[in-house]
């Protein structure tokens, strides 16, 4: 899970991601960060993210993208 926290960190380094908010209603993550992390979860994990998983539930927590990543065949 550290490794989505550097992810996150790395597209948007002016927040620390916790999981006690969630980063859409918080407004740390936006849409074009949203596209940002598929392409870094994708090539990091090497997983391909179905286009129906691309929704703000799935990005909104450490605990949510880690899900969508094991859902796309990765592995933590």
């Amino acid at each position: 899970m550290e490794r989505i926290r550097e992810i996150l960190v790395d597209t948007r380094p002016e927040y620390d991601f916790f999981d006690e908010v969630d980063f859409i209603e918080e407004g740390m993550l936006d849409s074009f960060d949203v596209i940002t992390l598929v392409t870094e979860l994708e090539e990091t994990f090497n997983i391909q993210i179905d286009g129906a998983d691309i929704i703000p539930e799935n990005f909104c927590s450490i605990k949510a993208i880690k899900e969508l990543i094991l859902k796309s065949g990765g592995t933590i």
